[in-house]
């Protein structure tokens, strides 16, 4: 039966422990300067060396030749130490775990007295720490504090701050940390070299992958990767098999579908990850790394070069290509839903489904009312007017015309989260009003103009006045220069979406649409005169008008009227300002006849409603 490798491999001097320079260093030159201190904390992840440098520390102070940073090896203390030596009588090594009660540390400090049997020092190493018992360290806390002089003691601990504070302060901390990829490929390299095995660089890095950073965990997962292996060494489909790691070409289907918003494509990808068995939880976790390697390329270009993405060559291309397909929001939106995706996988009992529902969300970036969803759609936007794809041809009547610019500026903005939306209403060079023919109307690409970037020209209407919005009988400000009739019509949903705030207004004008424009006064149809008078004596009106100046970014007046008054109204005089229905006809609180008001007419008073038959009983 062959040996473990982390137990063959075991460093056998300070300069020998990989990726733990900042430890190795000061405690050599403290071996080689007779400055060693008597009791020492190691801390840090399991498997990057804490034991195994305890054990160095006691090879070095009791080698013949010490203390040294480099022992001899020959003399009996260092052959007894060394890697599959039979171990030192003078250097007990403790599990914590097994032996950390209080009659357990009584035990120690009794045997602590009594001289090292051949050796220089009586070395204790105490391997998970933190698992002694409160009475036990207070037990060890005296002997800790002032120890016989050929006592030494080496604690080691994952969780240091479960040490008891009073043993932690009268130990030298060092913590220990996670080793570098890079490091420990260049370990498993020189390993494979020695056990006369051919690798693939890729599988490798695949094994300093899945070990996380610690140096056991990777000799273990090499270990079974080699003892596997066949004619051929190690290869990285034979790694990937072994550790049921998603392939690279599922991973690349994934990310071209989710870019392209192939609906098919991604769906098919979900049903072969279920269909093969593999586990979706390990499917969402190599995904996600494969989108922390997309935004790392687009936000480094030369990632690669830098050695930023542990991945093999071709896959790293294979990367930066797929960077240019997404935008960041677009990658940093994706990595945020498939992130709370694998936290909802944990302990799932229909996986399948959980699968399903997160494709869904990444096909359908407009589902999220977020900064992050915005920027998607607007990025998406963009791409594709970049390729020369037009959202909408404009057509010949008024009518097509605004209803397919509105379905555009309400794709390509989002309210109150994008500032380009803003910029949708003006086109350079703004026509007078009296120069616009009835059927003037705003081609499809100036609605999309919204989803340019920030970098172009600032083309947004003029900003509301510093002072408060006061209502003013003329506004002759840029508003009548600068924005149409066609341009409220397009940007209403915008509007009504910032009007959402205020549940009662917006139910009140849902259904309602700019007929006029003219003077600084918008004109703004409603179904019923009920509506009119509601807005009138409630102030609706008042916050239709600041949702129009947050969203528009323009100060103006607003005239509620009834849609049948409008229309007359409009194809009398073109298009000009109507006026808003007197509200004097309905009753109010002073009417002497107040409380003769029945039900149906309150309710079509103060709500709008109307009336659409009666039911005889």
């Amino acid at each position: 039966m062959s040996l473990a490798l982390y137990r063959t491999y075991r460093p056998a001097r300070l300069a020998d422990v990989v990726g733990q320079e900042h430890i190795t260093t000061p405690l050599a030159r403290a071996l080689d300067n007779d400055r060693v201190h008597h009791a020492y904390l190691f801390s840090g992840p399991r498997g990057c060396g804490k034991t195994s440098t305890a054990r160095i520390m006691a090879r070095s102070l009791n080698c013949e030749q010490g203390p040294t940073s480099e022992p001899c090896g020959a003399c009996q203390s260092c052959v007894d130490l060394a890697a599959g030596g039979p171990g030192s009588i003078d250097v007990i090594e403790l599990d914590a775990a097994s032996h950390g009660g209080v009659d357990d540390t009584r035990d120690l400090r009794e045997r602590a007295m009594f001289a090292p049997a051949s050796s220089r020092y009586k070395i204790y190493i105490i391997d998970e720490a933190h698992m002694v018992s409160t009475a036990g360290f207070n037990a060890l806390l005296k002997l800790v504090e002032e120890p016989p002089e050929h006592v030494r003691f080496i604690f080691a601990t994952t969780d240091p701050d479960k040490v008891l504070t009073t043993i932690r302060s009268r130990t030298h901390n060092y913590a220990f940390r996670l080793v570098g990829t890079k490091d420990l490929q260049q370990l498993l390299a020189s390993i494979c070299e020695a056990e006369g095995v051919s690798a693939e660089p890729s599988a490798l890095a695949l094994v300093a992958r899945a070990g996380a950073g610690s140096v056991r965990d990777s000799l273990s997962i090499l270990g079974q990767v080699i003892a596997g292996s066949g004619t051929d060494g190690v290869t990285y489909a034979e790694v990937a098999g072994q550790l049921g790691v998603t392939e690279s070409a599922v991973l690349d289907a994934t990310i071209e579908a989710i870019a392209n918003r192939d609906g098919a494509a991604l769906f098919d990808v979900v049903e072969g990850v279920v269909d093969s068995g593999h586990e979706p939880r390990r499917f969402v976790s190599d995904l996600l790394e494969r989108m922390r390697d997309v935004i790392v390329v687009q936000s480094v270009p030369d990632a690669v070069q830098r050695g930023l993405l542990d991945a093999p060559d071709d896959e790293a291309q294979q990367i930066v290509a797929q960077a240019e397909l997404l935008g960041p929001a677009e990658a940093s939106r994706a990595a945020d839903v498939i992130s709370g995706s694998l936290g909802e996988l944990k302990g799932a009992t229909a996986p399948r489904l959980r699968l399903e529902i997160m494709a869904a969300r990444l096909l359908v970036p407009a589902a999220e009312n977020s900064d992050v969803g915005a920027l998607a759609r607007i990025e998406h936007l963009e791409r594709a007017l970049a390729s020369g794809v037009r959202g909408a041809e404009a057509p010949a009547t008024t009518e097509t015309t605004t209803e397919a610019t509105t379905e555009t500026a309400t794709e390509a903005t989002t309210p109150r989260k994008s500032k380009a939306a803003t910029k949708t209403l003006a086109a350079p060079p703004p026509p007078k009003i009296s120069e616009v023919a009835p059927s003037t109307a705003i081609d499809a690409d100036d609605a999309q103009a919204g989803a340019d970037s920030a970098d172009s020209a600032d083309t947004s209407v003029a900003p509301a006045p510093d002072a408060e919005p006061e209502t003013t009988t003329s506004t002759t400000t840029a508003a009548d220069s600068d924005i149409t009739l066609e341009g409220f019509v397009t940007m209403w949903p915008a509007v009504m979406d910032t009007l959402s705030r205020t549940r009662v207004a917006w139910m009140l004008f849902n259904d309602s649409r700019p007929v006029s424009w003219s003077d600084g006064v918008l004109a703004v149809a409603v179904d019923s005169p009920g509506k009119v008078a509601n807005a009138a004596s409630s102030g609706h009106d008042e916050k239709l008008r600041a949702a129009i100046a947050d969203t528009l970014k323009v100060d103006l007046r607003i005239d509620v009227v009834v849609a049948s008054t409008a229309n007359a109204s409009a194809s009398g005089n073109g298009g000009g300002s109507s006026s808003t229905k007197d509200p004097a006809d309905a009753p109010s609180v002073d009417d002497v006849n107040v409380d003769d008001i029945s039900g149906l007419d309150l309710v079509m008073r103060e709500m709008g409603a109307t009336q659409i038959g009666e039911i005889e009983h």
